[in-house]
């Protein structure tokens, strides 16, 4: 099964959809935390426990959430059963965040799924102390809406930890945790180690853990875990893993070691080495939920990853000059993309279009982009999280020198002046024709450029 279905329509607007996401966008954001499922806990005691209706793949990590889920979702569909899948954050529509088979809701079916739980919103943010989050209602939403459709299977990303992650109130059946690394520090603490205990609470008793490659620290916290509460485990590089890849045009072939059997000849048309990783995990989850690591069918395997899109992980949303978007928002993912685009590309120069949040280690997420880059445009998404464009430009002339900097604090006018460098081969003008821009630093930057660069919303 293929998504060109779901690339083919073109949305309908709702008159409705305006409302519904000022209404959710008015609840608490999804920054703010209380270390609490009580709220949720409610909430979807009310709408009947729909979490419960159907087996659940959860997801948590630092990097590569996205791109595992949707190579899981591809992988379920072609064996034939009906899914769900909830994502965050979204790039361009709020509509993203939900999917039944493969295709976001439409705005009409958004609309109707918040109002299957409005009125329960209302009632638990009388009952409790603090109102119905955003992310929560968003998540009660996403539950009912696998519920009313019905799905065989849902996969569902945590927000941003795991223990008290809104979307643990459902128990996974298979847990599938990719690296672990510093990401929302503020939030989770600045240690591998300590991220760690957070993401391992949704390793539930009975469930299969899907551990990727961790540092040693992450995965003594992730085991202890396991042991403690009667989880089994299968691992990157011990029980599966990626027997071989060679990157080509447009993505790579790859060989994965999975719980079953190898698949070999597989093409994912998709960038990075860390992306085949995604693909090895994303085979042994389907692996274990389908009958504790039976083998699939090939031939099934290699059409369901032929099909595979990621949305904002170097996607080339335009040609002449070559724009690609990745959404890199810590070091880590910083680190992987620049390995990545000097695998999959050959641009001469590549220019930067870098816009990030506050509260980012931008520092380091520029060091890891410096070695790559010609040339950098500092900028800042519309979001009052966002760094300012002036601040990102200080730290980046400490790393470029000042020549190799610009700064354009519209997002409009740095993929302008952007697109000129690449095009005139840099501010010395070499290498003329070749240039390429990446732009990147946080997943508002890469949606807002997607949307003025013409990619339609239909393209998730």
């Amino acid at each position: 099964m293929d998504d060109s279905s779901a690339t083919a329509a073109t949305p309908v607007p709702h008159p409705l959809y305006g409302d519904v996401e000022r209404a959710l966008l008015a609840r608490w954001p999804e920054t703010r935390l209380d270390p609490s499922l009580d709220r949720i806990r409610a909430l979807v005691d009310l709408l009947g426990e729909p979490q419960a209706g159907y087996p659940v793949i959860h997801l948590t990590g630092t990097n590569g959430k996205s791109s595992t889920s949707r190579m899981i979702d591809a992988l379920l569909r072609t064996l034939g059963l009906r899914t769900g899948r909830y994502i965050s954050p979204h790039l361009q529509s709020m509509t993203e965040r939900i999917s039944l088979d493969g295709r976001p809701l439409s705005e009409e079916q958004f609309v109707a799924a918040y109002g299957d739980v409005a009125a329960y919103l209302e009632v638990v943010d009388r009952s409790g102390r603090h109102p119905v989050s955003f992310f929560e209602a968003l998540t009660a939403m996403a539950y009912a809406a696998f519920a009313d459709a019905p799905v065989d299977v849902a996969i569902v990303e945590v927000g941003m930890g795991g223990s008290w992650d809104a979307t643990n109130v459902a128990d996974g059946q298979v847990a599938v945790v990719t690296p672990i690394a510093v990401d929302h520090a503020n939030y989770l603490g600045d240690n591998p180690a300590d991220i760690a205990v957070e993401k391992a609470g949704i390793l539930k008793p009975g469930a299969i853990g899907v551990l990727a490659e961790q540092s040693g620290e992450v995965a003594e916290v992730l085991l202890r875990r396991a042991a403690e509460v009667g989880a089994n485990v299968v691992r990157e590089g011990v029980e599966f893993g990626v027997a071989t890849r060679l990157a080509g045009v447009g993505g790579q072939l790859v060989t994965v070691r999975g719980l079953g059997r190898e698949y070999d000849e597989i093409f994912l048309p998709l960038h990075g080495a860390h992306q085949a990783h995604n693909a090895a995990a994303a085979v042994a989850a389907v692996e274990a939920f389908v009958g504790g690591g039976a083998e699939l069918d090939p031939a099934a395997v290699r059409a369901a990853f032929a099909t595979v899109t990621s949305p904002g992980r170097l996607e080339v949303a335009r040609r002449s000059p070559t724009f690609v978007l990745d959404c890199a928002h810590n070091p880590h993912g910083a680190r992987a993309t620049a390995e990545a685009v000097q695998e999959a590309f050959s641009f001469s120069p590549l220019i930067g279009v870098v816009g990030v949040m506050s509260d980012k280690d931008v520092e380091q997420m520029l060091a890891a982009f410096e070695p790559v880059l010609a040339e950098i445009v500092c900028t800042q998404g519309s979001t009052a999280r966002a760094m300012p464009a002036d601040e990102v430009g200080e730290v980046a002339e400490h790393m470029f020198g000042a020549d190799r900097v610009h700064v354009a604090s519209r997002l409009d006018d740095a993929l302008d002046v952007a697109a000129g460098l690449a095009e005139a081969g840099g501010s010395f003008g070499e290498s003329l024709g070749s240039g390429g821009v990446l732009v990147t630093g946080s997943v508002v930057t890469v949606g807002e450029a997607r949307t003025l660069l013409g990619v339609s919303d239909g393209a998730i």
